[in-house]
């Protein structure tokens, strides 16, 4: 049976958000749930894995949100749905800590609308049962060692962690914000700043009985104490290697998540918003080859195979919001149509409609041939795609579920005019 037709076999129709039920199903008692996204700048995948997250959260208890994000950044909106800044009353506002580039990717109108439901979702709801929504990326440094200086300022300011928090902070302070700088840095400093972090983080970790309270502050302090160590890792992975520097982010990702759902106990249950490149298993990629790994395949490892489900997400054609380089303003880019025998090619020809795929035991193997995958970053040249924006990958491996868009349209970002 080619591809072609196993999909028209197998896949199941999706018109109506109802038609996600089949997922919601497939889901069972899973208690960590990944939801990708082919792009970072696709209005659909934002507004598809929102309403799969509100009936995880309506049906199955869910009470945890983890995205691809910044710890600093997403803690505005974590405090802005549990009411612990009452003065906090406009979503758009929230949404402007989002500054660093690409803003786009949380600073937009779906996420918005989102954050909202959440929002009057939680004022109803006991303490354990609101949904908190965290960022688990690693880029933050100077933005976490600020908050914890922040913090320790105001509340410890003759204890041992400030200090510790102001050395490492001043070890930095020399490279004055630039990741850059510090990475190339690095190559000619013994130790860098790694004693400095490394001694924070356990500070933090060895006090945070101290910090407990009903706004999480314990859990603020630790995991920003965790990204300026894991950082500092990742920036001098940077200079030595694309590789490394990939594994250091995942592995951080992968340890956030862990702390999160160890803070709130054994019967949390998480749902995990990142790009398909992070949460499909890369064991079933051409990115084993290279030696990477990343979240998917490290949550499937450290759990239960019933605890795990990871849907992948994928478009043949639209818009999207992306830049044409790294660092400049974004723009509304034309997607054109996948590349010829490509997964998400295979997909419009099994016919041009919305569609989702359930992998199971029985259908599994059919969906296991090498076949590129599209993934469309924060930069894209759709005139280059074919060259570079196509992952080999078992697909049935790859994920437990995959729901396709045949057209798709670009986000809607926020506005940023003050």
């Amino acid at each position: 049976m080619s591809l072609v037709e196993s999909i028209k076999k197998y896949a199941l129709p999706y018109k109506t958000n109802e038609d996600l039920s089949s997922i919601i199903s497939a889901i069972g008692d899973a208690k960590i749930v990944l939801l990708g996204e082919a792009s970072h700048g696709t209005s659909e995948f934002y507004t598809v894995r929102a309403e799969l997250s509100k009936r995880l959260i309506e049906e199955k208890g869910f009470t945890l949100i983890a995205v691809e994000g910044d710890w600093p950044s997403t803690q505005r909106i974590n405090r802005f749905i549990k009411g612990f800044d009452v003065e906090e009353t406009d979503v758009r506002d929230v949404l402007k800590a989002f500054k660093r580039w690409p803003t786009w990717m949380w600073a937009n109108e779906e996420i918005a609308e989102f954050i909202t439901w959440l929002k009057v979702r939680n004022e109803w709801k006991e303490v354990k049962e609101k949904v908190g929504f965290y960022g688990i990326d690693v880029y933050s440094l100077w933005e976490s060692l600020d908050e914890v200086i922040t913090y320790l300022s105001k509340t410890n300011p003759e204890g041992t962690d400030l200090a510790f928090a102001q050395k490492a902070f001043s070890c930095f302070e020399p490279f004055n914000r630039h990741p850059e700088t510090y990475a190339i840095s690095s190559i000619s400093i013994s130790e860098a700043c790694i004693e400095e972090v490394s001694k924070l983080l356990t500070a933090i970790r060895a006090h945070e009985d101290k910090y407990k309270d009903a706004e999480e502050t314990d859990l603020n302090l630790k995991i920003n104490a965790m990204v300026a160590r894991n950082a500092e890792e990742y920036y001098r992975a940077m200079v030595r290697s694309d590789e490394l520097s990939w594994n250091v982010r995942d592995e951080h990702m992968v340890e956030a998540i862990n702390e999160i759902m160890d803070y709130h106990g054994k019967d949390a249950k998480i749902i995990i918003w990142e790009h398909n490149t992070h949460i499909g298993d890369a064991t079933a990629t051409d990115m084993a080859a290279s030696g990477m790994v990343n979240v998917g395949q490290i949550i499937r490892l450290q759990n239960r195979k019933e605890n795990v489900f990871a849907v992948g997400f994928g478009t043949h054609r639209g818009t999207v919001i992306a830049a044409s380089e790294w660092g400049v303003p974004h723009k509304r880019i034309n997607v054109p149509p996948a590349r010829v025998d490509s997964w998400e090619d295979l997909l419009h020809r099994a016919g041009g409609f919305n569609k989702q795929l359930i992998f199971n035991d029985e259908n599994r193997s059919l969906f296991n041939q090498w076949i590129g995958h599209r993934a469309i970053g924060v930069v894209y040249n759709p005139e280059f795609e074919a060259y570079g924006n196509y992952v080999p990958s078992k697909i049935g491996k790859r994920y437990d579920a995959f729901i396709y868009m045949d057209q798709t349209k670009a986000l809607s970002p926020i506005n940023r005019k003050e």
